[in-house]
């Protein structure tokens, strides 16, 4: 996955803003390629996003990792016992999760966070082979719409945080996206965020 060259836009702004760099991060190498997910091999719970953030995993290389959204993921996951410390700010930092795989719709990041249909599509077959590589997964986190629509059975029940639906072997649970967006309104708080968590946990028992 870390080679996939299939959307020539995603693959131009990933090294654009990996060649550009934000200020604070201008000593630093950024990852600028597709983003794989990362986890526990044995999860029974997968998290899904929409892609990794400009500034976030498509510089450090893991998913919601260096960026406001995993700051406030990886507190909620933290405190409800899938991982095993609060912040997630590089790959080699000493993150652990337990029964919990972490991943994306699309893999590399989208110029103002919007993926192409077309890039969605040309992304599917990879969340398919990882889906394949975690046999005991049974419930699937949507954050946000966008992973909804991924993953919700046809036709296709309204999302919504909490939100629950049936695809096969998964079950699927919408969670509101943990973006400054919705975080810093309260559209989405910790006590919703970490309370989504439990109910997969209770879902995949």
């Amino acid at each position: 996955i870390h080679a996939c060259r299939r959307c020539p836009r995603l693959v131009a702004w990933r090294e654009q803003v990996a060649a550009e760099k934000r200020a604070a991060f201008r000593d630093q190498t950024y990852w600028g390629r597709p983003v794989s997910g990362f986890g526990d091999p044995a999860a029974r719970v997968l998290l899904l996003g929409l892609a990794p953030a400009a500034h976030g995993a498509n510089r450090t290389g893991r998913m919601f990792t260096g960026d406001r959204s995993g700051d406030f993921l990886y507190a909620a996951l933290h405190a409800t016992g899938y991982a095993n410390q609060p912040t997630s700010v590089d790959r080699d930092d000493g993150l652990r999760l337990t029964d919990c795989f972490i991943t994306a719709a699309v893999r590399c990041a989208p110029p103002a966070n919007k993926p192409l249909p077309s890039e969605r599509d040309n992304c599917a077959d990879w969340l398919e082979r990882e889906l394949a590589l975690l046999p005991n997964a049974r419930v699937i986190v949507c954050l946000g719409q966008f992973a909804w629509n991924i993953v919700a059975p046809r036709p296709r029940p309204p999302f919504g945080h909490g939100a629950e639906a049936r695809n096969g072997r998964y079950a699927v649970l919408g969670c509101f996206h943990p973006s400054q967006q919705n975080t810093f309104t309260g559209r989405l708080t910790v006590p919703m965020l970490e309370a989504v968590l439990r109910r997969a946990r209770e879902l995949a028992s």
